[in-house]
């Protein structure tokens, strides 16, 4: 099974009204305090995991603004789970990174530490909208971030933000046309939702913010898969598009519910210990998390077993985002079940799931509705 291991940095220079992510506004940052109480959390999975230890596949530093740290933290990090663990020799190592953050000797020391793969947040190419989504870079900026990203790192991913307020369809098709002419191998096409507790959320309860409509939004995403379809980036999961062979190794890793430690505030795992699916979780409050690591060295808030059941219905959701779907024989292999025959059929006969070869899939309709498919075949 495949293991990568995600690392949060949890601090940004901004919080963007859309975000909910563990992402937290300090004036300054104990770098190098982070830094030990990583290595402290990453001693101790190795130590849970035993002699027996995965080989780490991927490696993700994601966030909050990861780009906000220096090239040495980063090198920390991948020292010391280079000496917890054996590395594959094609190690993916992604970073996110911002425009505003992107400086060219930070992104060097990245590159120099390991770094082969950068994600970058645009999100908009017009100002305008970049100010409304409180981003702190503009287009301008964001160009020439991502020339220079293209010119240190082997692959680029490029994050946009669509059905944004007032947006149309022929605003959002010349400027998907934009992105897919920079070249970069990947693109992550996310449709904006309000999440709960959110500055958008709260605009949008008192009607001043408007989002497209339900049609609205599905034409939108109708005409992202057709156009990066045909610019040979096809969706390989329902929101991530990729040139064949540049997917994000590590996403998949989650996708196909494979095995991760994740590590740093408020970081998320799943781990296979003693014969056990593990839910792993540490805590959120950048404060409280380091001084906790530092006096305990305990790593996690939480480490509970998830019950098989549990399990084959996270894999199982997660595995239907795919455009690859999920290979049912397999599936029940791991997990001695399998999904009703009778819904997989009724969904069919809607046009919603195909099924072939024992690989069950979501149509492009399905896709589109895909949350409450996955609901009606759970359920």
């Amino acid at each position: 099974m495949s293991f990568g291991i995600y690392v949060h940095w949890p601090f940004c220079a901004a919080k963007c009204p859309y975000c909910d992510f563990n992402s937290h506004v300090r004036s300054s940052v104990d770098e190098s305090g982070w830094a030990d109480a990583i290595e402290k959390e990453l001693d101790i999975v190795a130590a849970a995991q035993g002699a027996l230890r995965p080989i780490v596949e991927t490696i993700f530093f994601g966030g909050g603004t990861p780009s906000l740290m220096q090239g040495k933290t980063v090198a920390r990090v991948l020292e010391k789970i280079s000496r917890n663990w054996r590395l594959t020799n094609d190690l993916e190592i992604t970073l996110e990174a911002n425009p505003a953050s992107a400086d060219a000797a930070r992104f060097a020391d990245y590159r120099a530490a390991g770094v082969n793969r950068v994600s970058l947040g645009v999100q908009a190419l017009n100002d305008a909208d970049l100010k409304m989504l409180g981003r702190l870079h503009d287009a301008d900026e964001a160009r020439a971030a991502l020339a220079m990203a293209m010119g240190l790192f082997e692959r680029v991913s490029l994050d946009l933000i669509y059905a944004r307020p007032g947006q149309t369809p022929a605003q959002w098709r010349e400027e998907l046309q934009q992105a897919l002419g920079f070249g970069t191998d990947h693109l992550s096409l996310y449709q904006l939702t309000i999440e709960p507790q959110t500055p958008f959320a709260l605009l949008h309860k008192t009607g001043k913010l408007q989002i497209p409509g339900d049609d609205l939004a599905a034409d939108l995403y109708e005409m992202t898969q057709e156009m990066t379809q045909a610019a040979g980036l096809p969706a390989y999961e329902i929101s991530n598009h990729a040139r064949p062979g540049s997917q994000s190794r590590h996403n998949l890793i989650y996708w196909r519910y494979g095995d991760y430690a994740g590590v740093g505030p408020g970081a998320h795992g799943r781990l296979s210990w003693m014969g056990k699916r593990m839910a792993t979780a540490t805590i959120r409050q950048p404060e409280r998390w380091q001084d906790e690591v530092r006096k305990t060295g305990r790593a996690f808030a939480d480490f509970l077993e998830v019950p098989d059941g549990d399990a084959a219905r996270e894999h199982l959701l997660m595995n239907l985002r795919l455009s690859e779907g999920i290979d049912l024989a397999a599936y029940e292999m791991r997990w001695a079940v399998r999904p009703d025959a009778a819904k997989i059929a009724t969904l069919s006969e809607q046009g919603l799931l195909s099924l072939q070869n024992d690989v069950l899939r979501a149509t492009p309709a399905g896709r589109l509705v895909l949350n409450a498919v996955i609901a009606a075949l759970l359920n």
